[in-house]
């Protein structure tokens, strides 16, 4: 498993996956800032102080407040960025890895779209699970791994399954597998936990579980 990840990781900075990869960073870093210059313009239309020093005061701590805040969007927004793109993560990997292998089916669009969303909200939810829990001691840390491993872990396999397989048959395999999954999770987490790097944790998510799927898949055939 951390063979796959580190084959993952490596990948996403290579030449084939570029392309892709320059469009998510780039669309995710615009609507970062289109959301910093949208509150700052608000703050700035709505609000109106007295003192010039108050909107200095004022002007402070929606900066430091916004930096907090991009930092916890950054990884929803990315995964709804990325999700666009999914199946050409997927496609490249195959295309580079396996390619004696049969390519996998590009999610419809709608359903593709679906998926996103859906995936948006888990990544969300999840994490405003784990920031409710940093203010309990010790259970913190740990809440944001198990959390996260389990919802990345399922989410990002699944969509890798069913450019080849049925919901059905996706959701059987992923039973069948869910401690390897899981702490194929826990590896993604680790990597969102990081700043900066959980920009391109959907990119190396995807390609990620792409490798574990094939594995997985190698195994059911045996």
């Amino acid at each position: 498993m951390l063979s796959s990840a580190s084959r993952a990781f490596s990948e996403i900075f290579s030449q084939p996956f570029r392309p892709v990869f320059l469009k998510t960073l780039g669309i995710t870093i615009a609507l970062l800032i289109a959301v910093w210059l949208g509150v700052q313009a608000a703050l700035t239309y709505w609000v109106t102080l007295p003192y010039g020093w108050m909107e200095t005061v004022l002007s402070v701590l929606t900066g430091i407040g916004m930096v907090f805040g991009l930092a916890i969007l950054a990884a929803p927004v990315s995964a709804a960025v990325a999700g666009l793109f999914q199946d050409e993560i997927a496609g490249t990997v195959e295309r580079l890895d396996y390619a004696g292998d049969r390519p996998g089916t590009d999610v419809p669009m709608m359903r593709g779209l679906w998926h996103t969303v859906k995936f948006t909200g888990v990544v969300i939810l999840g994490n405003i699970l784990a920031l409710l829990l940093l203010l309990v001691p010790v259970v913190n840390i740990a809440a944001f791994f198990l959390v996260n491993g389990y919802l990345l872990g399922r989410e990002y396999f699944e969509a890798a399954s069913m450019r080849f397989r049925s919901e059905a048959e996706t959701k059987r395999l992923r039973q069948q597998h869910s401690f390897q999954i899981f702490l194929a999770g826990l590896i993604i987490a680790g990597v969102l936990a990081v700043p900066i790097l959980n920009l391109v944790t959907p990119i190396f998510a995807t390609a990620f579980m792409v490798h574990l799927h094939k594995r997985i898949a190698a195994g059911e055939r045996m």
